[in-house]
């Protein structure tokens, strides 16, 4: 995602939003919802970032990675992966991920849907896609996710061609295995050929996730949310 810059921070103006406001969620929120249908913000930290209008170098990786998202879904029963959805964090964030998967809240997961139909606290997994400029999502959302229960998160950098993942807990970033593959901790079986992803090559993605798929650890992950279900 890219973002719309200001030079300084300034107090929110009555109806409208601009990068550098300071407001609440719920100001925000009463805002948002009278703003045009093509604007799109997101509160961070308290602070308020517009994006322009995406490009297509954004549009090329987001898709392929959505791509792996759902079909990691539809193989694991009790998972939800999310495109451009609000996510309530917390009492001064209401974000918008490029790309989120979650546990179902009904077999145990962190967060839950709330009466407006958004996500409300944190996915386990969040992943960006930084195209003009990743200084927002390299610092100040990597620590708002971290700050409120984010585990892990992916930065693809269309620019500089890289994959950037952390494990947001342990405050640490991870880097793929030397077969090229991000396997993600969280979600056992997600695995991601960056090359792949990098190139939009939909078989080698592919191929690389049906060999995660078909590891023990994800059938024994399937059989675990099974067990929490309705607990």
């Amino acid at each position: 995602m890219t973002y719309i810059q200001t030079k300084s921070l300034r107090n929110p103006p009555s109806e409208e939003l601009q990068s550098g406001d300071h407001m609440t969620r719920e100001e925000f929120h009463r805002i948002y919802e009278k703003m045009p249908e093509d604007f799109k913000a997101e509160l961070v930290g308290g602070v308020v970032f517009v994006s322009p209008p995406l490009r297509v170098g954004h549009s090329d990786h987001h898709v392929p990675l959505v791509t792996i998202f759902f079909a990691y879904e539809g193989n694991t029963p009790g998972v939800q992966s999310g495109d451009n959805a609000a996510v309530l964090l917390s009492k001064k964030s209401e974000v918008q991920p490029d790309v989120l998967m979650r546990i179902r809240p009904e077999f145990g997961g962190r967060s839950k849907t709330s009466q407006e139909d958004y996500f409300e606290g944190p996915p386990e997994l969040i992943a960006e896609i930084a195209h003009s400029t990743q200084s927002i999502d390299l610092h100040a959302k990597r620590q708002d996710y971290a700050r409120h229960g984010v585990l892990e998160y992916l930065v693809l950098s269309v620019k500089e061609r890289q994959l950037k993942w952390f494990d947001l807990q342990a405050n640490k970033e991870l880097t793929a295995d030397a077969d090229g593959v991000c396997r993600v901790r969280t979600f056992p079986g997600l695995w991601i050929n960056v090359e792949g992803l990098l190139r939009r090559d939909y078989h080698q993605l592919m191929a690389t996730l049906k060999l995660g798929l078909e590891t023990p650890e994800h059938a024994a992950f399937v059989r675990q949310l099974e067990a929490k279900r309705g607990k």
